[in-house]
């Protein structure tokens, strides 16, 4: 018996980023951008290999939910904003309401920070292992709760 390849169902994430630069309606929506952190940057030794992107809370909001999740990656406080770091494409299918920012990443944050350069937001939670990452299900359905909005989302890319 000759075992078959069967190609994987789900779109690569490659494939997801070009489908945004489509037109029509195979198009996906355009990602949502928020008024973006200062520069982020991930304490030493994490690393974010499935890329990452930041969704952004007021700090009221911040601190009930990080009570509430089990577990929590990165977040940041910058301003009048905590920023959780999420896996990329986190914001696919969910309708995040609104209040909240969803940043797709930049790259800078995953470098270190030297030393002798100042931090642009302060980490206010390191994670809870050694992933940066926050899941984004319970986050958005923390997120959706204290705003009082039912969580909404898409199977359809």
């Amino acid at each position: 018996m000759d075992p078959q390849y069967t190609r994987d169902p789900r779109p690569s994430a490659a494939a997801v980023r070009d489908r945004s630069r489509l037109s029509g309606a195979a198009a996906r929506p355009p990602r949502r951008r928020g008024p973006g952190p200062a520069p982020l940057r991930l304490p030493p030794g994490l690393r974010a290999g499935l890329g990452h992107d930041a969704v952004g809370t007021s700090v009221s909001d911040g601190e009930r939910i990080l009570a509430r999740l089990p577990r929590a990656g990165c977040v940041f406080a910058d301003g009048a904003r905590w920023w959780w770091i999420v896996p990329s494409g986190s914001d696919i299918g969910m309708a995040w309401p609104s209040g909240t920012s969803y940043v797709v990443g930049d790259p800078s944050w995953t470098r270190a920070r030297p030393a002798d350069r100042p931090a642009g937001a302060r980490l206010v939670h390191g994670p809870d292992g050694d992933s940066p990452y926050t899941a984004p299900i319970p986050l958005y359905f923390l997120v959706c709760g204290l705003a009082g909005v039912p969580p909404r989302w898409s199977l359809a890319p």
